[in-house]
C-alpha cells in the first residue's frame, strides 16, 4: 500500500473513501475541514505516515492518524488499514450519533428527515420554479 512516502490529502481522502470524489474532498480541505497536524491546509499539502489528521464532514469530526498511504481508490476494508481513528474521536462520534436519533425519535412522525418522494419533488421544483 505504501506506494510512496508522501501523497497529496485530497487524493488521500478520496483513497481512503472519505469522499466520494477527489473534488470533494479538495473542496473540503479548501473549506478549512480537514487539519493536518493541528494546522489548516490547502488540497495539494503532502501527506505522509503519522501525521494526525482532522476531517470534519456533516456534522461529525474524525480524529486519525495515517498508517499508510496511496493514490489510489481502495476497498472499504483496505481504506481502513490506511488510518486509526483515535479513540476519543470514536466515543464523541458515537455520543453525536446517539444524540441525533434521540432528537428524531421526539419528533412527531410527520417532522423527521426523509427524503421526498417523487410526486413531493415535483411539487418542490414547481414551486421553485413559479417562484422565479
Amino acid at each position: 500500500m505504501n506506494e510512496s512516502l508522501e501523497v497529496r490529502i485530497d487524493k488521500w481522502l478520496w483513497a481512503a473513501r472519505f469522499f466520494k470524489t477527489r473534488q470533494l474532498a479538495a473542496e473540503a480541505v479548501s473549506g478549512g475541514k480537514v487539519n493536518i497536524n493541528g494546522q489548516r491546509c490547502k488540497p495539494g499539502k503532502e501527506i505522509k505516515i503519522g501525521d494526525l489528521v482532522k476531517v470534519g464532514k456533516d456534522q461529525y469530526i474524525w480524529e486519525i492518524r495515517v498508517l499508510a498511504v496511496t493514490k489510489q481508490r481502495r476497498t472499504s476494508k483496505e481504506a481502513v488499514l490506511l488510518y486509526n481513528e483515535e479513540q476519543d474521536s470514536v466515543r464523541k462520534r458515537m455520543q453525536l450519533i446517539e444524540l441525533h436519533k434521540q432528537q428524531q425519535a421526539l419528533l412527531p412522525p410527520g417532522e423527521r428527515e426523509h427524503k421526498p418522494n417523487k410526486k413531493q419533488r415535483r411539487q418542490i421544483h414547481r414551486f421553485k420554479q413559479d417562484t422565479l
